[in-house]
């Protein structure tokens, strides 16, 4: 039982990923790292968001969210009592959003065109060490690949209408390092994990905007550090109470460019010292809490909440929403070594106010509301 419940809460948190602060689509988890003996998974499902709005023009620029799947997979391998370790391929970050061309009826003359791809693939070796006062520790290395494009168009892009910038594939390293304390009999546990933040030296290629020509460069992008608190008890018989907060310094992760950099230099209405980037993103804390519980021998379930705040003020186009509020749910079924964990997860996205330009001065360029995701998602594990 207690392998079941314990087993509950630490799946559910990334079984139905879904579009978190800034770019995030999984929460790197390392619940792998917590199921008994050696252990191999097997994850994968979709997303289907929908965000759109209207523009300062007053059209509708129809749902420029595009969906997308996910694919994973972990294995946990028992070295002895105190060691164990884990691989992990997982897609921690992504994007694909496109505002549909001007018909003359809909779709947006102010930001038709405008459109952000990124991909990555994060691939993490890790091992915990247990000590027998019930603390472990663990760490590792992580390698990212990852690629994109950032195109902008519209009237609400002005001069730099037409850009096009296109972001080569690159690896980047980074670590992870870790602290947790359980009590088993309690099915309780506490852990505190760090993510570095990742360097990737793109090749990337630039071309249009206000220049009629073509520029080739490396630049440096990192992914995100973050901060992750997660937590669970037993409640009650069969019965497990869990949550998470996790902090992610998005204000780290900018893409910005050559053939036409904004700054206060060769724009002298802007404050000096300014530079806009082409993606800017503000800093997310998001919350979780939810309750599993056992059912039968075979089946287990649970529900869970998500919430993550507003940040305010203007929102890049680039990722328009702000804010999320959603619910999980999740199935377990167990037979024999085999657990196979079913989740769907309904979110709501935050409306937000579209604005281009520098912090604290954006332009408007215009809205988006009701916006809401759904997500599925499979994890198929096998314990030996």
């Amino acid at each position: 039982m207690k392998r079941t419940i314990t087993g509950l809460g630490l799946l559910l948190a990334s079984t139905a990923p879904a579009l978190a602060g800034g770019i995030e689509r999984a929460p790197q988890s390392l619940a792998v790292l917590f199921e008994q003996g050696n252990y191999v998974e097997l994850s994968f499902g979709g997303v289907d968001p929908t965000i759109q709005g209207q523009d300062i023009a007053g059209y509708d620029t129809r749902d420029v969210a595009q969906g997308y799947g996910f694919f994973g997979l972990a294995y946990k391998h028992q070295f002895n009592e105190n060691l164990s370790g884990a691989f992990i391929m997982e897609q921690p970050f992504g994007s694909d959003l496109l505002y549909p061309q001007f018909d003359g009826i809909s779709g947006s003359p102010v930001l038709n065109g405008t459109r952000v791809e990124i991909n990555s693939t994060t691939y993490t070796a890790i091992l915990r060490y247990s000590f027998d006062n019930n603390f472990s520790v663990h760490g590792g290395l992580r390698a990212s690949h990852a690629d994109g494009r950032v195109s902008l168009d519209g009237l609400g892009y002005s001069s730099t209408a037409g850009y096009d910038l296109k972001i080569d594939g690159a690896w980047g390293m980074g670590w992870v390092a870790g602290v947790a304390y359980e009590i088993p009999e309690y099915a309780a546990r506490v852990s505190l994990t760090y993510n570095s933040p990742i360097e990737h030296d793109f090749d990337m290629t630039e071309s249009g905007g206000p220049l009629p020509m073509t520029f080739e460069g490396e630049y440096t992008v990192k992914t995100p550090r973050s901060w992750t608190l997660e937590g669970q008890t037993g409640i009650a018989e069969d019965t497990l109470l869990f949550g998470s907060i996790r902090w992610v310094k998005w204000s780290e992760f900018k893409v910005d460019n050559f053939l036409f950099p904004i700054t206060s230099a060769n724009n002298p209405a802007l404050p000096p010292g300014t530079v806009i980037p082409l993606v800017e993103l503000e800093d997310t804390t998001t919350y979780t809490l939810g309750v599993g519980r056992k059912f039968t021998e075979n089946w287990a379930g649970s529900v869970a909440f998500n919430y993550e705040p507003t940040v305010g003020g203007k929102i890049s186009p680039l990722a328009p929403y702000d804010g999320r509020k959603g619910i999980q749910v999740a199935a377990i079924y167990t037979m024999d070594n085999i657990k196979v964990t079913t989740g769907i997860n309904y979110s709501k996205l935050g409306d937000a106010d579209l604005g281009v330009g520098p912090s604290g001065a954006k332009r408007d360029v215009g809205e988006t509301n009701d916006n809401e995701l759904w997500g599925i998602g499979v994890r198929v594990g096998y314990s030996f």
